[in-house]
């Protein structure tokens, strides 16, 4: 039976989709922040008819028209500019004071007044508020002309009303639309940089782990040997200090990727398929009994094919010489039916659950669209990963 990491060992590292993004972070109508500048705007046209009506009414009843603009701007300052709960209360109350200036004449301009509060209710308030008021605006000019004065000029007044939120409804869309796409690609920034901080920590895990197993490997060696064979002893210490230097350059060259000016990072090229016999030499030098079988031309596999083959090649083979050091290892490449078959195969007891290294290796399989197993199978313990011989697009490296 093998194991592979199940829903529970992954959790905490599964990235939202975009559609998850869009959805986590929906963001309701009343919930898009207008521009300061829109709110003096707002103000500015509100006061332009403000004053055209006070210019049209003020002669012929000053202390009606007078009230009217005092209480219509009273209300629509606050309305405009200082982001009030209470849009609908404050349009409410400034609609008064121009009912006050217009006494029931449609050819008042500041009926236009309405118009612009329309229009605002609705970017302000969102759109419930804007049918609130919106209806309320239509009703009162139907009122206008039906109790007051029988003037078809109601008629273009109340058609202003729904042209105003309708353009303000639009705009209100395309809001919530650019803050939709700006939290998607927030979401998509912060799944970029776990993914990535996830593959750094994947690489120092592959990379310490498996150089600690090996120069303690040497040390061991060395500790046996110093009495009866120094000059064995000094090779293996001499070896431990090379494999630990080269551990100490591979994780500079890893952190160099979290550096901010690329131009900063140490650029190195990523171990391939063509470095195993390497890798394995490096573990058999140690005392490992370690045995590759190569089967078929590795050369043309892609970068991001031929990396993972070689991390999960060297995280079985540290494992092995973690849990099972002395037993013998086989380690089999081999391409077939466009497929590349790795097989890491333990004659160690096999052991219990998976850590961090099972995960890696599963991870790094599911990068590239292919698999990875790990369990009791072969002669012990059995690593078997099966990987596309050609890269998917955008898999490719360079």
């Amino acid at each position: 039976m093998t194991r592979r990491p199940g829903r529970s060992g992954l959790r905490g590292r599964d990235h939202p989709t975009i559609a998850g993004v869009l959805a986590r972070r929906n963001v309701p109508p009343e919930a898009v922040p207008l521009p300061r500048l829109a709110g003096w705007l707002g103000l500015g046209a509100f006061c332009a008819f403000l004053v055209i009506g006070l210019a049209t009414r003020l002669a012929s009843d000053p202390g009606r028209t007078t009230a009217g603009a005092l209480i219509a701007l009273a209300a629509a300052i606050p309305l405009f500019l200082l982001r009030a709960r209470l849009t609908l209360a404050l349009a409410a109350a400034s609609t008064v004071g121009v009912v006050l200036i217009g006494n029931g004449d449609s050819r008042v301009i500041g009926w236009m007044m309405v118009v612009v509060m329309a229009g605002w209710c609705v970017l302000a308030g969102g759109i419930p508020v804007g049918v609130v008021y919106g209806a309320a605006s239509i009703l009162l000019f139907g009122a206008e002309w039906l109790w007051a004065v029988r003037d078809p000029g109601w008629g273009p007044w109340a058609a202003g009303v729904i042209v105003a939120a309708l353009g303000a409804a639009l705009i209100q869309h395309q809001l919530v639309l650019v803050e939709r796409l700006r939290a998607a690609q927030a979401g998509l920034a912060e799944r970029s940089r776990a993914e990535e901080r996830n593959r750094i920590a994947r690489d120092l895990h592959d990379v310490i782990a498996h150089s600690l197993t090996v120069s303690l490997l040497h040390v061991t060696s060395a500790r046996l040997a110093v009495e009866h064979d120094p000059a064995d002893a000094a090779r293996a210490l001499a070896e431990a200090e090379r494999l630990g230097r080269q551990s100490l350059a591979e994780v500079r060259t890893t952190m160099g990727l979290l550096r901010s000016d690329p131009a900063e990072g140490i650029a190195a090229p990523v171990p391939g398929v063509d470095q195993v016999p390497q890798l394995v030499e490096q573990v058999r030098g140690a005392g490992a009994d370690v045995s590759l079988v190569v089967d078929g031309d590795v050369r043309g596999l892609p970068a991001t094919t031929g990396s993972t083959v070689y991390r999960i090649v060297q995280e079985a083979l540290t494992n092995a010489s973690k849990h099972a050091p002395g037993a013998p290892v086989v380690v089999q490449v081999a391409i077939q039916n466009g497929q590349v078959d790795v097989s890491v195969d333990s004659a160690g007891p096999p052991g219990q659950g998976f850590g961090l290294g099972v995960l890696s290796m599963w991870e790094r399989a599911q990068a590239v669209g292919g698999t990875c197993t790990a369990g009791p199978g072969g002669r012990g313990w059995l690593v078997h990963a099966c990987l596309p011989a050609r890269a998917g697009p955008g898999l490719d490296g360079p």
